[in-house]
């Protein structure tokens, strides 16, 4: 008895670590449809594993916003980057931190008008105090910001990017 009970402990025990460690994308709190485009709004949580995926992609975390002149500049340039690299091990996602009322009216209207093919989310969460330091100890919480991690390695950015600098920044990850 005492064994089969030790054994349903380990066994639990060892469900929840693994669940702890999974990096699996959440459910949305919203998704938002018009136009033939759906746009995914999460909680900090729900986007948590987007920033912390473990394989051997590259990955690139925008944050962004349509009120952002400096953001809405460079996105042509994090665009055509994807499209470049998007066919290997790559993946790209622009997190919008438009404010929902902004949502139907602004964001897709822009991610039509702009044609932007790269994944893209909302980060619905009012509460960045909590949030800004988990995405990195370093951002002040201005935009744009970007993340460019593949595994263990990981950089922050807190800057505008020209074609160049992003394509130099990702090439280094590649090599």
């Amino acid at each position: 008895m005492i064994k089969k009970v030790t054994t349903a402990l380990f066994l639990i025990g060892f469900m929840m670590v693994g669940f702890s460690q999974s990096k699996t994308i959440s459910k949305p709190l919203k998704v938002y449809e018009k136009d033939g485009i759906k746009l995914k709004s999460y909680h900090f949580d729900g986007l948590q594993p987007y920033l912390n995926q473990k394989n051997d992609t590259i990955y690139v975390i925008n944050f962004w916003a349509t009120w952002c002149v400096p953001c809405i500049k460079e996105l042509p340039h994090f665009e055509k980057l994807n499209q470049k690299y998007k066919s290997g091990k790559f993946k790209m996602i622009l997190v919008s931190l438009d404010f929902p009322k902004m949502i139907e009216s602004r964001v897709i209207p822009f991610i039509i008008n702009k044609n932007l093919q790269a994944e893209v989310v909302v980060l619905n969460d009012p509460d960045a105090n909590t949030w800004i330091e988990k995405v990195a100890k370093e951002w002040s919480g201005a935009i744009p910001a970007t993340i460019i991690y593949k595994n263990d390695k990981r950089k922050f950015y807190e800057q505008s990017f020209t074609e160049e600098e992003l394509e130099t920044e990702i090439k280094s990850f590649i090599n």
